[in-house]
């Protein structure tokens, strides 16, 4: 008695799915709660030509080239120094705990703070969250931004564990310049982001 009082009656029903059936192209179904678009929008792609195809593609690809990368931060570095530093600590060795204990904090801050930023023309050493400019290089002078057209090589010592990153740029002075960071970021987002946007180094990439 239940059911048959609160079912709709037949022709309500039939009625509901011809309403359906007539507006599905533009509405969504209230049985199913899908928007029904893939007919006409499969209708739409069977026609277009293959130079428009491409033109797509193309304009896809010019964006996806323009995405900013920033690798996220790594601390294997200094955890493995703060490491060291204890094994030197437990074996008396106070000169050589310190001064790899200060080097495994400095690099620990500075893998909160700095942030290596590939636009889709260069790379720029930036700071904190907000992606602050980080000024000057202390030491050979100039930004902290490099494009990538400068770039005449690039390594990551080692792939398997990647400690450092080295690269040589004309940017900063025409017979080149040579840098070297720890690697206080993701190695393989690093080693990926540097293939995509300055080529190939001679190294594999990190495992």
């Amino acid at each position: 008695m239940e059911i048959a009082l609160f079912s709709p009656p037949p022709s309500f029903v039939s009625a509901h799915y011809h309403k359906c059936d007539a507006f599905r192209s533009k509405f969504p179904c209230s049985s199913t709660g899908k928007l029904l678009y893939s007919n006409s929008h499969s209708t739409r792609n069977a026609g277009t030509t293959p130079t428009r195809r491409a033109l797509i593609s193309s304009v896809l690809d010019q964006k996806a080239e323009k995405e900013t990368v920033i690798p996220d931060p790594d601390y294997r570095i200094p955890v493995a120094l703060f490491g060291m530093a204890g094994g030197f600590v437990y074996a008396d060795n106070l000169v050589a705990a310190v001064p790899v204990g200060l080097l495994g904090l400095l690099l620990l801050v500075q893998a909160t703070r700095v942030r290596f930023v590939f636009d889709k023309d260069a790379l720029e050493v930036k700071v904190g969250d907000q992606l602050q400019e980080s000024g000057e290089n202390i030491f050979v002078g100039g930004k902290n931004r490099w494009k990538y057209s400068t770039f005449v090589n690039w390594e990551l010592w080692w792939p398997s564990f990647p400690i450092l990153v080295y690269f040589k740029e004309t940017q900063t002075k025409p017979e080149g310049q040579i840098h070297f960071f720890p690697v206080i970021f993701n190695g393989k987002q690093l080693y990926n982001a540097l293939v995509e946007r300055c080529g190939p180094s001679k190294t594999s990439g990190p495992s």
